[in-house]
């Protein structure tokens, strides 16, 4: 049995550290987590006072030197570990940003390149699962414009997703990211048409996103907490993905990553675009012809 590292960065969707280990098991891959934060952020009430009984054992970051490579899921805020693991383990690195159809296509070939073995039934069913429920509300998410800003891999990553469902991200902001991210997020939007409308700012902030949403309006923002001042501001509905998250509870449960997790943000996504198209279509004898039980 092969043993590999996996580091997702700076990450705090709980579910997707115990995916990845699932994931990796499915292909009789010994999985290190470096690091585990999960069972530990998210730990169940015992009524007793003692340490959480979560994340990386010791003999697990000891061994993780010997493991036969380490798959990074962040390419911007992982630079310099990948670099001392190439160097002075003597690793192999890659890089895999697992969101959405692609992203993880992406990796769950990694993993079966890695293992030797093919891609499990079971895996192969959640992708068709993702597919179906993408195509159940394809029709619904098509065409809606968004802004969306956070890190420069989750950025990446929901914009890439975004473009499968068939929206078009619009505004794709990050402030602490360069020009190669952008190049990148503009090639990435390049291989869409539903791309070609996509604005990109690194090093910008949300005084300036507030400037873009009076000066050319989007349907949806997908952003932070702090998008709620925008909302209040723009009235931009504001889907709530990314870190912090204060203002809401439970979030940080769930998963964003691997097909289970896109299916979680297809959730998210399109069922706040059905409260809008409900919450417009209340007016009595004005807008209630499309108040419909049926969506």
């Amino acid at each position: 049995m092969s043993t590999l590292n996996f580091i997702l960065g700076f990450h705090t969707y709980l579910e997707d550290y115990k995916e990845v280990k699932r994931i990796a098991g499915e292909f009789g891959i010994d999985s290190i987590v470096l690091s585990d934060p999960s069972e530990m952020l998210d730990s169940g009430l015992t009524g007793e006072y003692k340490l959480y009984y979560g994340g990386t054992p010791i003999k697990d970051i000891y061994r993780a030197k010997f493991s036969s490579a380490t798959v990074c899921f962040q390419k911007y805020s992982t630079e310099k570990t990948r670099e001392y693991i190439e160097k002075v383990w003597k690793q192999p690195t890659y890089v895999v940003r697992p969101y959405g159809i692609q992203g993880t296509d992406e990796f769950v070939q990694l993993l079966s390149k890695l293992s030797g073995k093919p891609v499990p039934d079971t895996l192969v069913k959640e992708r068709q699962k993702l597919l179906d429920a993408m195509a159940d509300s394809y029709y619904w998410i098509h065409g809606k414009r968004f802004a969306l800003w956070g890190d420069p891999d989750f950025v990446y990553g929901i914009t890439s997703f975004l473009l499968e469902l068939g929206a078009e991200p619009v505004h794709i902001l990050c402030t602490n990211a360069g020009d190669e991210w952008a190049e990148e997020i503009k090639e990435l939007c390049g291989k869409f048409d539903n791309g070609k409308y996509a604005q990109v700012f690194p090093g910008k902030d949300l005084w300036h996103m507030r400037s873009l949403l009076f000066t050319e309006p989007v349907d949806y923002m997908i952003g932070t907490s702090y998008g709620k001042f925008l909302w209040r501001d723009t009235g931009t509905p504001l889907i709530r993905i990314g870190y912090p998250i204060f203002d809401r509870h439970h979030l940080h449960r769930y998963g964003i990553l691997f097909y289970k997790g896109a299916l979680n943000l297809l959730v998210w996504i399109v069922n706040t675009i059905l409260d809008e198209t409900d919450r417009r279509t209340i007016g009595i004898a004005e807008t209630d012809y499309s108040f419909d039980l049926i969506r």
